[in-house]
């Protein structure tokens, strides 16, 4: 910690020796003139500070004007006809979706969450079922290996190495497995979600800007409610989501029908 405070105090003191410096480095012929009047003056010191402060107030006028003249240009503007308020010069329209909302009212989202621990549970079931028969035949071969002859030990030895080797490779392979499965799965869903927002605003507000809002990850830390499409977007998603699994049910119901 004491590394870190030092760095962090390290720039503000190059910015206090640059800060004083400013009224040193203007180029403006009125100052030069002025700090060659100073010069000869006997209260030169005093003549210097009192350059140094008109510049610095300078300074602060011109960041002032400058702040004044961008955010009177932001002033928010709405258009009676969007759910969404219109921002800055009035043609960029701009809303946001609640992804963590998003993602505990959408059924898709809800539905894979389910199928993915179930997937998960299964592969961890059977690497266990594996490492119970292991462990049961390890010491089934402790009680008879004493009766068994040293070839015969040699060789269940060596076959009990091997699988324990193969479950130990195994437990890495089926957490990858998962990753990866968990990882496809959740992509498919995303770009199922980008594509019905793309259509969304096509047919709809024809938004410029859509933002994802998070909790945990978003880096909007407040939104205008009026911006908020979330109910939208998560109502058309289910209903989009709920025809897609009907017609899909329909399908395999006629292959089944048609194997019978």
């Amino acid at each position: 910690m004491e590394n870190e405070n030092t760095e962090f105090n390290q720039p503000n003191e190059r910015e206090d020796e640059n800060f004083n410096k400013v009224p040193e480095v203007q180029n403006s012929t009125s100052n030069e003139d002025a700090t060659e009047t100073c010069s000869m003056s006997p209260k030169a010191k005093r003549c210097h500070g009192w350059m140094s402060l008109i510049n610095v107030l300078m300074l602060i006028g011109l960041i002032v004007l400058y702040i004044l003249f961008f955010t009177s240009k932001g002033d928010t503007k709405h258009n009676p006809n969007a759910t969404a308020p219109i921002t800055g010069d009035g043609q960029l329209k701009i809303a946001y979706v609640n992804t963590d909302t998003l993602m505990a009212k959408y059924q898709y989202a809800i539905d894979l969450n389910d199928q993915l621990k179930a997937y998960q549970q299964q592969q961890e079931n059977s690497y266990k079922q594996q490492m119970t028969q292991f462990q049961n035949d390890y010491q089934k071969y402790l009680k008879e290996g004493p009766d068994m002859t040293l070839s015969q030990q040699r060789a269940k030895e060596e076959e009990l190495q091997k699988r324990m080797q193969r479950l130990q490779s195994l437990e890495g392979e089926l957490a990858l497995k998962i990753q990866e499965k968990t990882l496809k799965e959740s992509e498919t869903m995303t770009r199922a979600v980008y594509a019905f927002i793309r259509e969304y605003n096509k047919d709809n507000q024809q938004f410029d800007l859509i933002l994802a809002k998070s909790f945990s990850s978003s880096p909007i830390l407040y939104g205008n409610e009026g911006m908020d499409i979330t109910n939208e977007i998560v109502e058309g998603l289910n209903k989009e989501y709920t025809g897609l699994k009907d017609n899909k049910t329909e399908k395999d119901d006629s292959t089944s029908d048609q194997s019978k």
